[in-house]
């Protein structure tokens, strides 16, 4: 354990933060009238006003912080449209055709980057790189097999490899050429720049607390500023307005983590993930004080985790086992938004209200999906069709293995679910005393806890502000909202707003 303090020495911090100035948009104060309202300030809603800017539109980015700070400001950033064994399975649930539109989506956003940067010329440590998903288990190899036929199949340039250039043996891998890896915030910040003025506007430190619809869209911040617009793009991470398309019942959240480590060995360059749990990702990291290599990874669903410092730990014990590891400058974790069916959120938010849009639900492979989100919406804005928007659709239903779960899940975010219902506690749900986790009875998600009486306390772990599911804080034994920062203790009692409203205790029936 002295090992872990004495290398974890200094708290998280995200090196793609610490390397960048600190931004200072003003907050929105008054009243402002724009063509699109952008609520969130990440890489897609700062992509997206950045394009529609390019087409003449006046645009207003709302960010409840300062903008690239969040899953932007900590991620992995590998620009690929390898995402994981991802191409045989879209080819299997969505069709090839669809599947060719995912894989054209992430292609262009590679070469979109590319050709910004050249362009502007932007430095923004971007290098081309290839990239691998590779498999130390014997029942990944066939998939590695598959992938490799579905990307080539799509026009992916892929190859099958029975080794790669990291220090220990694989038994399969497939190698995407043509990826990239680049500094997020160094691309995006001076994109950024170029977005106020001409009647367009960045608001920081403005987090929106309510949406008025009329003929035009009001968006309300909580220090009472509005902007006033006739569309509106819903790009918060996770979708802050969305009674109507209920996304709260078809995404789930996972935390990875992340250490960037310093090794006495050279990095063969590549970006490397592997299909089996528990996730290790590689890349090189340039920084003014030499290489790093991120080692990234032991996600969990959100709530669900062991103690944090176990996963860096893990992580940190990773990286010793392959290379001489003589230090960890930066370390940080992330949150992703998980879609039921392997593709992201974009387009529409329903097919009732045209001009709300959403992008949602990367999958932890936000950089590409992200240019590409930008891409499709500004075309949606101006063209009224993308060649991408089909497989993207949010109005999409694949009933498929998760038609009941959805199911349920719909009518939890409609707050019926557990209107006087008796769930029966199955006997394999192991919950220590003083322990609190997320578990699925009879396909419903439940939040239980056990106090030091032994007692369970069981609440729906939809928040009562907008429907987001939450997470166990295992430090305050409280739930804790994801989205606006709601906090509930244990039995469902408000500790902190914006919601006003306790959770629903959920009754139990004993076998």
């Amino acid at each position: 354990m002295n090992q872990t303090t004495q290398i974890f020495t200094t708290p998280p911090q995200s090196y793609w933060i610490a390397s960048t100035p600190q931004t200072d948009y003003p907050a929105l104060d008054g009243n402002v009238e724009a063509d699109v309202v952008i609520v969130g300030g990440g890489m897609v809603g700062i992509s997206t006003a950045w394009l529609l800017k390019q087409e003449g539109l006046r645009v207003a980015v709302l960010e409840a912080d300062r903008i690239l700070q969040g899953t932007t400001g900590h991620t992995t950033a590998k620009l690929t449209s390898q995402h994981g064994l991802t191409y045989n399975q879209l080819k299997s649930q969505h069709g090839d055709e669809k599947a060719k539109q995912y894989a054209d989506a992430n292609e262009a956003a590679i070469h979109f980057v590319a050709n910004t940067i050249k362009e502007k010329q932007i430095d923004c440590d971007f290098s081309w790189q290839p990239a691998y998903v590779y498999t130390q288990s014997d029942q990944y190899v066939k998939k590695i097999a598959q992938e490799v036929e579905a990307a080539v199949s799509l026009g992916i340039k892929a190859s099958y490899l029975e080794e790669t250039p990291l220090p220990f043996p694989v038994k399969a891998a497939v190698r995407f050429d043509n990826q990239a890896q680049f500094h997020p915030r160094k691309f995006l910040l001076p994109l950024a720049k170029e977005i106020p003025g001409e009647g367009s506007h960045i608001f920081e430190m403005s987090p929106v607390v309510d949406v008025k619809e009329g003929k035009n869209y009001t968006v309300i911040t909580r220090n009472g500023g509005k902007i006033t617009g006739e569309k509106m793009v819903v790009a918060s991470h996770y979708p802050f307005y969305d009674i109507p398309g209920l996304y709260f019942a078809r995404l789930y959240v996972h935390r990875s983590y992340i250490v960037a480590g310093k090794i006495k060995e050279s990095f063969p360059g590549g970006m490397y993930v592997s299909a089996e749990a528990p996730a290790r990702s590689l890349r090189s990291l340039p920084t003014e004080d030499g290489e790093l290599v991120m080692f990234a990874g032991d996600h969990h669903k959100a709530g669900q985790g062991e103690d944090t410092m176990n996963h860096y730990e893990n992580l940190r014990s990773f990286a010793q086992q392959n290379y001489t590891l003589e230090d960890i400058p930066y370390r940080w974790s992330t949150q992703d938004c998980m879609p039921l069916d392997h593709v992201p959120y974009v387009g529409q938010l329903v097919s009732f209200k045209p001009n709300v849009y959403v992008a949602t639900g990367f999958r932890k492979w936000g950089m590409t999906n992200s240019i590409a989100s930008a891409m499709i919406i500004r075309d949606l804005i101006i063209k009224g069709e993308s060649p991408w928007a089909p497989v993207y659709d949010p109005s999409r239903f694949t009933p498929m293995a998760s038609a009941k779960k959805f199911i349920v899940e719909n009518l939890d975010v409609a707050g019926e679910l557990f209107a006087g219902k008796v769930v029966p506690v199955p006997d394999d749900v192991e919950i220590k005393v003083g322990e609190g986790k997320i578990v699925e009875i009879d396909g419903q998600r439940v939040g239980a806890y056990r106090d030091e009486k032994g007692t369970l306390h069981l609440v729906d772990t939809t928040c009562t502000h907008l429907g987001c599911e939450l997470h166990w804080n295992s430090a305050e034994n409280s739930w804790d909202c994801p989205c606006h920062g709601s906090r509930y203790s244990h039995d469902g009692d408000v500790l902190e707003g914006p919601t006003t409203k306790p959770l629903k205790k959920v009754m139990i029936h004993q076998h």
